[in-house]
């Protein structure tokens, strides 16, 4: 094993659980003396202002992809410490249904028009949860939520995501959404960290039979539901008794997974 393995997996479960880096702390006293708004909510490195031609030029942070409320230093991080950690997340898919119907209805350009719409939706209710965005491929986001960068009640903030993004679509309104949205939350342990090629691609991402389960959810769940597994349910402490129980055989996975069925009005 390499030597600076059990340094590199420490680093990123640190990261993940406390939003900190090992030897953090004295830059982010330091960058919070460098006027600016808005600054990293996490190690205070200013993205506007005098401070932040400083921050770029010395520091190379700038807005992450993954959250414009922190800095890039995990995508930084990514290529210079690659490697991860098993940690507790709260994970979210979304897809849109009937997609393929509806780009036969529509040219390309119109298409596009509405799942980028939809990716311009989904991303600014999980910046405003604080969660992380993983991907967004075809007709389809994910992304994941830790205490780090959401905070203690993370999977509270999951489930909101969820609901809001399923509002922000149109789920409540009386004529119908302007685009149908399944969505599929759990939580659970999963490897959090880098994952690239030899060519020295990497990317930040989250991998793990908890988040396949997740994508299992989404994909099980019909136009306006969030499929939620119980664990998710107890994490966030809210009581499920009142929503619909169904017992789910996911593809790939070797045991029946327990859910409840939420909905907006």
């Amino acid at each position: 094993m390499d030597n600076q393995e059990p340094k590199i997996t420490e680093m990123w479960r640190q990261w993940f659980m406390t939003g900190e880096f090992i030897s953090e702390k004295r830059n982010r006293k330091i960058f919070k003396l460098l006027p600016a708004n808005p600054r990293c909510k996490l190690c205070n490195a200013p993205f506007k202002g005098i401070g932040a031609p400083i921050i770029r030029a010395f520091f190379h942070r700038q807005q992450s992809n993954m959250n414009p409320r922190i800095c890039n230093r995990c995508e930084s991080s990514a290529r210079q410490f690659p490697g991860g950690a098993e940690v507790k997340m709260s994970i979210l898919f979304a897809d849109v249904r009937g997609s393929t119907a509806l780009s036969e209805k529509m040219s390309a350009l119109e298409f596009s028009k509405l799942i980028n719409r939809f990716y311009t939706e989904a991303t600014n209710v999980i910046i405003e949860t604080d969660g992380l965005v993983e991907k967004l491929a075809g007709d389809s986001v994910s992304a994941f939520w830790g205490p780090g960068f959401a905070g203690p009640d993370y999977p509270q903030r999951t489930l909101e995501a969820a609901q809001n993004l399923l509002r922000v679509t149109g789920h409540a309104d009386a004529h119908g959404p302007w685009v149908s949205v399944g969505i599929g939350i759990h939580t659970g342990i999963a490897f959090f960290g880098s994952m690239g090629t030899a060519e020295g691609l990497t990317d930040i991402t989250a991998v793990g039979e908890e988040v396949n389960i997740a994508a299992r959810l989404a994909a099980q769940a019909a136009a306006g539901e969030i499929m939620v597994s119980e664990n998710a349910l107890k994490d966030a402490g809210v009581d499920g008794s009142g929503l619909e129980s169904r017992s789910l055989e996911l593809k790939g996975i070797s045991h029946p997974v327990a859910v409840r069925v939420m909905r907006i009005s």
